[in-house]
C-alpha cells in the first residue's frame, strides 16, 4: 500500500539535512509532491486523494502532500526549497502567487524536478505545463449564471474572492466581468479579497452587506470564501434576501443549500482534479514531452492537449442544488 507522505516545512528540512548527510538513502518509488496554497482546506485534501488514487492505479509511487500554513508565496517557498533538498521527482503545485514562486520552481528544475501547476497557475517559466481545472470562459460565466438565474429582475451582487494575486480567482472574475453584459440588470458592485482565510472572509462578507444594504448576491469562487459568507448570510438573518454562490464542496455547502442561504453553487470534482494532476506529473516525469500540441494522459479522466501557453482545462463545472446534493455530499 502506497502511503501519503505530511510533510511541515521543519519535518521537511529535518528529513532534507538527514539526506544531505548521508548517499545511501535511494528510494525505490517516483515520489510526487503535491503543493497546495495552505493545509487544512477540504479542497486540497479532497484533491489528495485523488492522488492517493493515481498512484496506487500506477503503482511505485509516493505522494507527499504539502504546504504551508496559510496562503501565502513565502510559505510556498519556504516548501519548495525543503523538496528540492528532499530530491524528490516532481511538484504538483497550486500556487498562492504565479510569479513569486518562479525562482524556487526552476531551481527545482534545473535539478531534473518535473515541475506542473494546477488549479492555480504559474507563469510559463516556472513549470512545463498548467492544468486548470475547467475552461476560464465557462467558469466565469458559470459563477455569474449561479446568481442571475435566482434574480429575475436582476439587481446588486459582489465577489468575495481569495487573495488577489491568485490566478484561477483573478481569471474567472476576468471573465465573469466580461460575460457580465449578457445578464440584464446585474450589476456587479464590488470584489473584495478573503485570502482563503475563513475568518477574514467572513468579515469581508459582512462588510459588503453592510456598504451594499441592496446587494442580492455573494459570488465566492473560492471554497473557503463561499462557506464564510454563507455563514455571514446566515447570522445576519439575510437568508432569503442574500443568495450566497459560487464555488464550493458538496461536503461543505450541504447545510448552506438546506438552510437556504445557497440556492446552487458548482465545482468540478476535486479528486478527478488530484488524480489529474498526478497522472500528468507522473508522465512528464517518465518522459513524456509537454508543449504546444501535445496530448498527455490523465488515466481514467482522458487526455489533455496543451495549448500554446503550455496550459489544459480538465473539466466543465458541475453544478450543485437541493436536488443533488444529498447524492454527493459524501463523497467530497
Amino acid at each position: 500500500m502506497k502511503r501519503r507522505t505530511f510533510t511541515s516545512l521543519v519535518a521537511g528540512l529535518s528529513i532534507a539535512a538527514g539526506m544531505m548527510g548521508s548517499t545511501a538513502m535511494a528510494q525505490d518509488n517516483m515520489r510526487i509532491a503535491l503543493v497546495v496554497k495552505a493545509l487544512g482546506i477540504g479542497f486540497f485534501e479532497a484533491a489528495a486523494e485523488g492522488a492517493e488514487e493515481a498512484a496506487a492505479e500506477l503503482g511505485g509511487v509516493e505522494i507527499i502532500y504539502t504546504g504551508p500554513t496559510d496562503t501565502t508565496a513565502e510559505g510556498q517557498i519556504e516548501v519548495i526549497n525543503s523538496l528540492i533538498a528532499q530530491r524528490v521527482d516532481a511538484i504538483a503545485i497550486s500556487a498562492n502567487d504565479p510569479d513569486a514562486v518562479v525562482p524556487a520552481l526552476k531551481r527545482a528544475m534545473d535539478r531534473g524536478i518535473t515541475v506542473i501547476s494546477w488549479d492555480s497557475g504559474v507563469s510559463e517559466e516556472g513549470r512545463q505545463m498548467h492544468l486548470n481545472p475547467s475552461s476560464t470562459p465557462l467558469i466565469g460565466n458559470t459563477i455569474l449564471k449561479l446568481a442571475a438565474d435566482h434574480m429575475p429582475d436582476g439587481g446588486d451582487v459582489a465577489i468575495l474572492s481569495a487573495s488577489a494575486t491568485a490566478t484561477n480567482q483573478n481569471a474567472w472574475i476576468a471573465a465573469a466581468e466580461e460575460a457580465l453584459p449578457n445578464y440584464s440588470g446585474v450589476n456587479l458592485v464590488a470584489t473584495v479579497y478573503g485570502d482563503d482565510l475563513s475568518d477574514k472572509s467572513y468579515r469581508e462578507a459582512q462588510g459588503l452587506m453592510a456598504s451594499h444594504p441592496n446587494l442580492k448576491a455573494i459570488i465566492a469562487p473560492t471554497t473557503v470564501g463561499i462557506l464564510a459568507a454563507c455563514q455571514a448570510v446566515t447570522d445576519s438573518g439575510k437568508i432569503g434576501e442574500i443568495n450566497v454562490t459560487g464555488l464550493g464542496l458538496p461536503s461543505e455547502m450541504a447545510g448552506c443549500v438546506d438552510s437556504g442561504a445557497t440556492e446552487s453553487f458548482a465545482i468540478w470534482n476535486p479528486i478527478d482534479l488530484g488524480y489529474s494532476a498526478t497522472m500528468i506529473a507522473h508522465s512528464l516525469a517518465t518522459g513524456t514531452a509537454a508543449g504546444p500540441g501535445a496530448e498527455i494522459p490523465m488515466g481514467r479522466m482522458g487526455s489533455v492537449t496543451l495549448d500554446d501557453t503550455g496550459t489544459a482545462a480538465m473539466a466543465d463545472p458541475f453544478t450543485y442544488d437541493s436536488s443533488n446534493i444529498d447524492q454527493f455530499k459524501s463523497i467530497f
